[in-house]
C-alpha cells in the first residue's frame, strides 16, 4: 500500500466505502458528514480538554525536589527523561508512520490533534526540568549515559523502525495492522510505570505540580488510546481477514514483551525504595493494563490478574471529571460532556 493522496479530486468513494486504511476518499475534513462517530466525540473531547503548562504551578517543586532522598530524586529524573523520548518519537511517529496511510479524514484530523498534544507534553516537560534545575541537560541527556533507560527507547524505536514502509514508500496492510497494535501499546502500557511513580511521589505531598502535570498528561494518553483501539476495532469489522489467529500471536508476542520491559523498567526507577511499589506489585500492574488493553481490542486477557493498586486510579482522577482511565471509559471530560461508555 502506498501513502494516500493528500487532494484527490476524482475521489467518487462514499461514507459507506470509507475505510480506515485502503481508501479512496477525496481528502476534505467534513466534520458534517463522516462514517466514524467516534472521531468526532474524540476530537470535541480533545478540544475540550485544551490545557497549557506554564498553567500548572511548580514552585512548589522547585523546593521538594531539593529535599527528595536520593532515591526519590534518581526516580523522578529517569521517569521524567524516559516520557521527553516517548512524546518526541510520538510526534513525529504520528505524522511520519501512521497518518499518511490512513484513509479517513475525521481519523487523519483526530491523529494530527494527537501529534499537537504530544508536542504540548514535550513542552511540559520542559517546565518541569526548568522548575527543578539550571542545567536542563542533565535530564535531557541522561538516555545517552544510562543503559536501561537507552534500552528501553531503543526497543521502542526499533519496533516502530519494522513496521514502517519500506524505501519504495509501500507498506503491507498486515504492517499497518500491527503498527496500530503497537501505538496501542505504547500509549496504554509503556506511560504507566513512570505516571505512577509521579503519583507515588505526590501521594506523600512531595511534586504536586509535576503530578498535576502529569494528570493533565495522562488525561490527554487516555483519547490517544481510545483513538487506537477505534481504529483496530473498525478495521477488525472492516478487514476481518487480516485478524488471523497468526496476527493474535503476534499481538500477544508484543504484548508479553512490552510487559516484561515495563516491569522491569518500573522495578529499576523504584529499585524497592518507593513506599507502596514492590517490582510484584509493579508487574502485576503492568499485567493488569495490558489485559485491559487486550480485552479492548477483542482479545482474551492474557494474565487474569486484578488491580494491585487502585488507589492510583483514584489519585489520576480529576474532582470535576468521572474517569476510569484504565478501562479507557471517559465521561464528562472538565470542560466538556461526552460519553464515551457505546465504545
Amino acid at each position: 500500500m502506498e501513502r494516500k493522496t493528500i487532494y484527490n479530486p476524482d475521489s467518487k468513494e462514499s461514507l459507506n466505502d470509507r475505510r480506515i486504511f485502503g481508501g479512496n476518499s477525496d481528502g476534505m475534513i467534513n466534520f458534517t458528514k463522516m462514517k466514524y462517530q467516534w472521531a468526532l466525540n474524540l476530537w470535541d473531547t480533545m478540544e475540550a480538554n485544551t490545557w497549557f503548562p506554564k498553567e500548572v504551578q511548580m514552585t512548589g517543586d522547585a523546593k521538594d525536589y531539593k529535599f527528595l532522598t536520593p532515591a526519590e530524586k534518581r526516580m523522578y529524573d529517569l521517569v521524567l527523561s524516559q516520557l521527553i523520548f516517548m512524546d518526541s518519537l510520538q510526534t513525529n511517529n504520528l505524522m511520519d508512520n501512521i497518518n499518511p496511510y490512513i484513509t479517513a479524514p475525521e481519523v487523519n484530523a483526530c491523529l494530527s490533534r494527537q501529534s499537537y498534544e504530544e508536542a504540548n507534553h514535550s513542552k511540559s516537560y520542559a517546565v518541569m526540568v526548568e522548575s527543578i534545575s539550571d542545567n536542563t541537560d542533565q535530564i535531557y541527556n541522561m538516555w545517552k549515559n544510562d543503559a536501561k533507560l537507552r534500552e528501553k527507547n531503543n526497543y521502542i524505536a526499533d519496533v516502530y523502525k519494522s513496521l514502517t514502509a519500506g524505501d519504495d514508500g509501500e507498506i503491507s496492510d498486515t504492517k499497518i495492522v500491527l503498527a496500530l497494535f503497537a501505538n496501542q501499546i505504547l500509549e496504554g502500557l509503556y506511560f504507566y510505570a513512570g505516571f505512577a511513580a509521579m503519583y507515588a511521589l505526590g501521594k506523600s505531598g512531595k511534586m504536586l505540580g509535576s503530578s498535576q502535570m502529569i494528570r493533565f498528561i495522562q488525561r490527554d494518553e487516555v483519547t490517544h488510546l481510545l483513538l487506537f483501539q477505534n481504529m483496530i476495532n473498525s478495521v477488525r469489522k472492516e478487514r476481518p481477514e487480516l485478524f488471523t489467529p497468526e496476527l493474535e500471536e503476534t499481538v500477544r508476542g508484543m504484548f508479553r514483551k512490552a510487559v516484561a520491559l515495563e516491569a522491569s523498567w518500573g522495578s529499576y526507577i523504584t529499585q524497592g525504595q518507593i513506599l507502596g511499589f514492590t517490582d510484584k506489585i509493579i508487574e502485576q500492574y503492568i499485567q493488569y493494563l495490558a489485559d485491559k488493553r487486550l480485552e479492548a481490542v477483542g482479545y482474551k486477557p492474557e494474565y487474569n490478574v486484578k488491580h494491585p493498586i487502585p488507589w492510583v486510579d483514584g489519585y489520576a482522577s480529576f474532582n470535576d471529571q468521572r474517569t476510569n482511565f484504565f478501562e479507557g471509559n471517559v465521561v464528562n471530560y472538565s470542560k466538556g460532556s461526552i460519553d464515551f461508555d457505546d465504545f
